[in-house]
């Protein structure tokens, strides 16, 4: 990998990305000290992991074609209300 100073990537700024394409990532300086780096489109793209859309996230999940839920036929307990007094309750509207 190429190191070029900041002022002499802005200088040769069309020789800096064309060496980028043949020779690899070209390392950018500035003040002496590693701060960027130029590289390819096809570099970057193998590089970087493709983030999907929305449509892929929702259609790419996992598959449950053959998913079948079983329900449980169990109806709940009986509850004897025999003795509650619900006279109280009768001829009462709502009131909204």
């Amino acid at each position: 990998m190429a190191t070029w100073q900041v002022q002499e990537a802005k200088a040769k700024f069309s020789e800096l990305i064309d060496t980028a394409d043949h020779e690899g990532p070209q390392i950018i300086t500035k003040h002496g000290k590693a701060h960027s780096v130029v590289m390819s489109i096809d570099e970057f793209n193998r590089l970087t992991p493709r983030i999907k859309d929305l449509r892929e996230l929702l259609l790419g999940g996992p598959k449950i074609d053959d998913f079948e839920i079983e329900r449980d036929r169990d109806c709940g307990r009986d509850i004897d209300l025999s003795d509650l007094d619900v006279s109280e309750f009768r001829g009462q509207s709502r009131k909204r």
